[in-house]
C-alpha cells in the first residue's frame, strides 16, 4: 500500500500543471480571441484601457459557466482587440441573489 501511495505521489508531482495561457489582445483580431478562449476554455487577455491606452489591463476570460465557480456566472464583457474597439466574450461575475431577474435569465 505505501508503494501505490508512493507511486501515485511521483504521477501526480510529474504530471504537467494546467497553468493558464496569456495573450495579448492588440496583437490579435476578435474572432482569433474567441478562437482562443473555445479551444482553452480559459485564458488570461492582456489589453489596453479604452479611456487611457497607456494603461495595460487584463481579465480571465472563458467560454462558458462550467469555467467558472459555483458562486459565479459566465456574463459578456466588451474588450478592444486588434480590428474592434469591442469583442465580446464572456468573463466570470458573482452570482447576486438579490438580482431575481439575473436569476431567472441564467435558466433560460
Amino acid at each position: 500500500m505505501r508503494i501505490l501511495l508512493a507511486c501515485l505521489a511521483l504521477l501526480t508531482a510529474a504530471a504537467p500543471a494546467g497553468a493558464i495561457s496569456r495573450y495579448n489582445a492588440w496583437t490579435i483580431s476578435c474572432a482569433d480571441a474567441k478562437d482562443l478562449i473555445r479551444a482553452e476554455g480559459a485564458i488570461i487577455l492582456r489589453f489596453r484601457s479604452i479611456l487611457n491606452p497607456s494603461l495595460p489591463r487584463f481579465g480571465r476570460f472563458v467560454y462558458h459557466d462550467g469555467f467558472c465557480t459555483p458562486s459565479e456566472y459566465a456574463d459578456y464583457s466588451y474588450i478592444p482587440t486588434a480590428d474592434a474597439k469591442s469583442c465580446p466574450v464572456r468573463e466570470c461575475r458573482d452570482i447576486d441573489h438579490e438580482d431575481e431577474f439575473r436569476l431567472l435569465k441564467r435558466f433560460r
